[in-house]
């Protein structure tokens, strides 16, 4: 495929901004989290590949509602019913990947994107030479019970309280609370500082995210509690490569479950490095990816 930007019309009439990266026959289509975050992390994937030795061409997208792609207008009853669900979102990956004519190739997905991985592999495995997990987990449960523990981590409980009752009472614009909450981003999200997917205000995407997760990656409101997959791993028949963030705010126990349960999966995990471990700790996290591409691509992968 020819590289840089490119605008493509989705059969539903909304436009979905995709840029593709880097050289090679090895192809990656990256798929970012959120929901309703966008591809910025990705941007140098190719580049952090090539410093692996491997060459990789990487196309990325911004999801519908998300940055540069098209908004539509969730506040339409009709509209919200028939795009924010899980099986537009999955449907979509599949659209953009016949758009763009790409077949025999590697998902990545980093969180949200890694609930849709772990979803295209069953309903799409037949277009995949291989699966990445970035940082989530089949269960859904598990990340709650994470992301309470990393709490205690930080918080005496008499912050805790005050952060349950911000919740309990709608009030997440608290200036407290949400100091509280940038600390945990900087422990357990982006541990390298400034980050470099800070904005000086929020670009977008907020009604795909308040749907599905809620007001921050601390509380879980929206319809990501209904995410439960575990039933369906073993369905996952394609090499896999499950990678996290020591300092995640996924439980690496979960993954570790996840490693047995999906049939040709390796785990790897990144050391000082958050939820965001591609831009925390990139050289560990692109080794990992390019030792994975490169066994399967070679016939050599073995899950562990």
């Amino acid at each position: 495929m020819s590289t840089g930007s490119k605008i493509i019309t989705l059969d539903n009439g909304y436009h979905l901004w995709t840029s593709t990266q880097g050289e090679g026959d090895i192809h990656l289509l990256a798929l970012h989290g959120g929901p309703g975050g966008n591809h910025e992390y990705w941007e140098d994937a190719a580049d952090q590949l090539q410093k692996q030795g491997l060459k990789v061409q990487v196309t990325m997208y911004d999801q519908l509602g998300s940055l540069y792609s098209d908004q539509p207008d969730y506040t339409d009853p009709e509209i919200a019913k028939k795009y924010l669900t899980y099986e537009y979102f999955l449907d979509e990956v599949d659209e953009v990947r016949a758009k763009l004519g790409l077949d025999n190739f590697y998902l990545i997905g980093q969180s949200w994107g890694g609930v849709l991985a772990q979803e295209y592999a069953v309903k799409y495995g037949q277009h995949l030479k291989g699966t990445i997990v970035s940082s989530m987990v089949d269960e859904i449960d598990d990340y709650i019970d994470s992301i309470n523990r990393r709490r205690q981590e930080i918080f005496p409980q008499t912050e805790i309280d005050f952060m349950h009752e911000c919740e309990a009472n709608d009030d997440y614009e608290n200036k407290r609370y949400q100091e509280d909450i940038q600390i945990l981003n900087i422990n357990f999200m982006d541990r390298r500082q400034p980050c470099k997917l800070y904005h000086l205000k929020r670009i977008g995407g907020l009604p795909v995210y308040h749907t599905f997760q809620g007001d921050n990656e601390f509380v879980v409101t929206g319809k990501l509690k209904e995410w439960h997959f575990r039933e369906h791993l073993k369905e996952i028949t394609m090499p896999t490569l499950l990678t996290f963030g020591e300092e995640d705010t996924m439980p690496l126990e979960t993954a570790r479950i996840m490693q047995k349960e999906i049939p040709h999966a390796r785990l790897v995990t990144t050391p000082n490095a958050g939820h965001h471990h591609m831009v925390d700790n990139p050289d560990v996290y692109y080794k990992h990816l390019a030792d994975f591409l490169r066994e399967v691509e070679g016939g050599t992968f073995k899950g562990e």
